[in-house]
């Protein structure tokens, strides 16, 4: 079996970069968000966001492609232990603002789809009987103080959230699991940042919603998205424009890749 994929990342209207990161292979995809960083606030580090996710997902990559019996988090664990050995000696990485990014994968593993979620990026089945299964870490949503103070003193601390940055501990505290293949049918599936899933998180829509305008492509649902963040009439306690990353994947069984070649 294979992924078959369709992705669109676009760059925040307010934003002068894209700090999202997409990668699909045939048996995985990688979404990255990096945490867009505070104006004036120092980090303790010379790189910038973007330089930080096409590290973490290029090591993400390696290890995904490498024939091995290892399971998501401890790949990911890899691969932010590797990204913070390639800079620990020009940085301060005991900075708890050092940059960071959220991380959500997803894998054909065997008769599984193994899927990993870090921070607010989500990974969403929509089963073979119509149910959606959606894989998101919403201990972001619970913090009791939103100040930078008050986001640096919890980050990657058991009372607060989870992040990919310079704790390669993180990784075991990502949402992870399988879905069985053969036990649960998977019509489909999506890897979103949460800049393209706020139709869902923000603007009251279902998840179901959410699929039936991604079958459309996912340009279109970020088109979509748009619209409702600028009419603003979602609850939001963050930024209301934001990288926006979909990617919409089916899977091709081993019988109809034989036909198609």
């Amino acid at each position: 079996m294979r992924i078959s994929a369709v992705s669109y990342t676009e760059t925040s209207p307010t934003h002068e970069h894209n700090e999202d990161f997409v990668l699909v292979g045939n048996d995985f995809v990688i979404v990255l968000d990096g945490a867009t960083p505070v104006p004036g606030l120092e980090n303790g580090c010379i790189h910038d966001v973007p330089w930080l996710v096409r590290q973490l997902g290029l090591r993400l990559a390696e290890g995904l492609t490498t024939p091995s019996s290892w399971s998501l988090s401890a790949i990911l664990e890899r691969a932010i232990q590797q990204v913070c050995d390639a800079h620990a000696d020009t940085c301060d990485l005991e900075d708890p603002n050092s940059p960071s990014s959220t991380v959500a994968l997803l894998r054909l593993h065997g008769d599984r789809i193994d899927y990993l979620a870090l921070a607010d990026s989500s990974v969403v089945f929509h089963m073979a009987d119509g149910g959606v299964l959606p894989i998101t870490d919403d201990r972001l949503d619970h913090l009791k103080d939103y100040s930078v103070a008050g986001i640096g003193a919890v980050r990657n601390t058991p009372d607060g959230f989870w992040v990919a940055s310079t704790k390669p501990e993180a990784a075991r505290h990502a949402v992870a699991g399988s879905v069985s293949y053969a036990a649960q049918p998977v019509r489909a599936a999506a890897v979103l940042t949460d800049g393209a899933a706020t139709l869902v998180e923000r603007h009251q829509q279902s998840w179901e919603d959410l699929f039936r305008i991604l079958e459309s492509g996912p340009e279109d649902l970020v088109r979509r998205t748009r619209e409702a963040d600028e009419a603003g009439t979602g609850a939001s306690r963050g930024k209301r424009h934001d990288d926006a990353t979909a990617v919409l994947c089916h899977f091709v069984p081993p019988a109809t890749e034989q036909l198609c070649t």
